[in-house]
């Protein structure tokens, strides 16, 4: 029996053109707005140099601190060889690393890629290019270091929750004595720490390391439960993602602001 075939021309569609009807572009553009504001707020906060820690509590963009002024400084002061003319800031040392798990992350791809580049702006709408290389040449194949930075970001972290550890011990300006207690900022330092570790652990990443250390996950019960906990976070990964984002943020402005005696920190207990 003889079969008919009838020839279908793909037709490029413009940038923007789509047959939707939705607000397909108020996601892409929240994305932007968002991304840009923790973007050109976390820049200005890295190069202050200063007012990022208040008592017990180190802004998390600033930890760990390798060398710096505060008593947070794991190696003292700046060193004397610094060269003048470069900018020095503890949080460049360190900020680096959590930066490019985010920028490399799977969700922040798809995020950044649609709001920033318009690749494509939205599903079936169309985009600026006609061509497609995915992520196998230069630039884009950097973001295979993304594992790399998770390994890196999980000792980041770990960090982070010491902080919170040593943000409930106060000591006292009058008499040097050290207490326990909680303050807002504790909680705030605390409530990022969780955050953090549900958008670290739930990352596709994580999955993959899990997967991939266990030949046959039926025959590891830890390596299932381990699995299973993963994919649990890994399903609301978008909004561990942004909720981390907002949390990080904060925790670096409450300090900020303590520090320069713009809030006051309330001791809870």
């Amino acid at each position: 029996m003889a079969v008919s075939t009838v020839p279908v021309r793909m037709v490029q569609r413009r940038l923007g053109e789509t047959a939707r009807r939705d607000v397909w572009w108020l996601q892409p553009l929240l994305v932007f707005l968002g991304l840009s504001t923790f973007i050109v707020y976390a820049t200005w906060a890295a190069f202050q140099g200063d007012h990022y820690s208040y008592g017990p509590y180190l802004s998390p963009f600033y930890s760990p601190e390798i060398v710096g002024p505060s008593p947070h400084s794991w190696f003292g002061p700046r060193p004397a060889s610094w060269p003048g003319w470069l900018p020095f800031s503890p949080a460049l040392l360190i900020l680096p690393i959590p930066g490019l798990f985010r920028v490399t992350c799977y969700y922040y791809r798809g995020a950044y890629y649609k709001a920033f580049w318009a690749d494509p702006p939205s599903c079936t709408v169309g985009e600026p290019r006609s061509s497609y290389w995915g992520e196998n040449s230069f630039p884009l194949v950097l973001q295979n270091v993304h594992r790399y930075m998770l390994f890196i970001s999980v000792f980041i972290l770990l960090i982070l929750a010491f902080d919170a550890w040593k943000a409930l011990w106060f000591t006292d300006p009058a008499n040097g004595t050290v207490s326990f207690g909680i303050g807002v900022g504790t909680l705030v330092l605390a409530a990022n720490v969780v955050l953090l570790s549900g958008y670290l652990f739930g990352c596709h990443s994580m999955r993959h390391v899990i997967g991939g250390c266990v030949d046959q996950l039926s025959r590891a019960p830890f390596g299932v439960r381990a699995y299973d906990c993963v994919s649990c976070l890994n399903r609301q990964h978008m909004l561990w993602a942004w909720s981390s984002l907002f949390s990080v943020g904060f925790a670096d402005l409450y300090v900020r602001l303590c520090s320069m005696g713009v809030w006051s920190d309330v001791r809870i207990w």
